[in-house]
């Protein structure tokens, strides 16, 4: 029986696999989490939401708050290498 996945195609398969996953992920969170989405029918009946603690809460999530702590560069070694005049 043929193969009918080439060895060539795998990487583009990872790559589509992990970018279909991390959308998955990311519907998933809104759905579940979002403060503003309303999947109950006793939510959806509420016109104005005066939630403004669960929104910031869900706005400043853990990797955000963990990042903000970080310098925002991609490899500090190499910035330094080629910016330091030493």
């Amino acid at each position: 029986m043929p193969r009918w996945v080439r060895p060539e195609v795998y990487p583009l398969m990872a790559a589509m696999t992990f970018v279909t996953g991390m959308c998955v992920f990311q519907l998933t969170r809104n759905v579940v989490m979002n403060p503003d989405v309303r999947v109950n029918k006793a939510h959806r009946t509420t016109a104005v939401l005066e939630n403004q603690d669960e929104g910031k809460k869900y706005a400043e999530h853990g990797l955000r708050r963990f990042l903000r702590t970080r310098p925002p560069e991609v490899m500090p070694s190499v910035n330094s290498f080629f910016s330091d005049t030493k």
